[in-house]
């Protein structure tokens, strides 16, 4: 059995990408060859440098290059208002859709008891804590929870856990309309199904 050779290698790296089969992989490989030694180059660095550059904000834990991020930073958006994301590649398509104008707050997974993931396992209790200190500051509560998960079963038991816990705040508790698909991902959600989901969500 032959060594893998460079092509090999990295039509390995890139079929472990979400999505990409092995059949793609090499596509994008050869893409990279014909694309001369700039293209590759420029690709390896931005992907070198990716974790240098790019952090978690401290505040919502979203992706960002500052910290806290532009989002949590603008005075302009409504912080009494928060959407409850699981992902941060979530947080960048609600913003694409331009139908959202408060913060966010990204949870890092879903509860999923057969895969070993529970409350503690996410950012429940830094979202808690960011409501209970803008309960501190006068006029700056939190008015409202926009749980825009994925709906599914770890979607579903992740609300019903998160609905439970904020409970005990002075909070309304909403969750996106039905305009998503069932067992759908917010990542193949069109931008104006979003937009409907916002206005239509409903109070838990």
């Amino acid at each position: 059995m032959k060594a893998p050779n460079a092509i090999d290698r990295l039509v390995s790296l890139l079929s472990k990408l979400p999505g990409v089969g092995k059949k793609s992989a090499s596509r994008m490989a050869y893409h990279i060859l014909d694309g001369g030694n700039g293209y590759a180059r420029n690709l390896a660095e931005s992907l070198a440098s990716l974790h240098e550059l790019i952090l978690r904000c401290g505040v919502c834990g979203g992706f960002t290059e500052t910290d806290p991020c532009s989002v949590c930073a603008d005075p302009g958006r409504d912080h009494s208002l928060i959407c409850v994301v699981e992902r941060a590649q979530d947080l960048r398509i609600i913003e694409e859709s331009r139908e959202f104008n408060g913060v966010f707050h990204v949870l890092g997974g879903l509860i999923a008891p057969l895969e070993g993931v529970g409350p503690g396992d996410l950012a429940i209790g830094k979202l808690i804590s960011r409501i209970q200190e803008r309960a501190t500051s006068e006029g700056q509560n939190v008015r409202e929870i926009i749980l825009a998960l994925n709906p599914t079963l770890e979607g579903d038991t992740t609300s019903l856990y998160l609905q439970k816990v904020l409970s005990d705040f002075p909070v309304e508790v909403t969750r996106l309309a039905s305009g998503l698909p069932v067992g759908g991902d917010l990542e193949y959600t069109d931008r104006l199904t979003l937009s409907r989901s916002f206005r239509g969500r409903v109070k838990m």
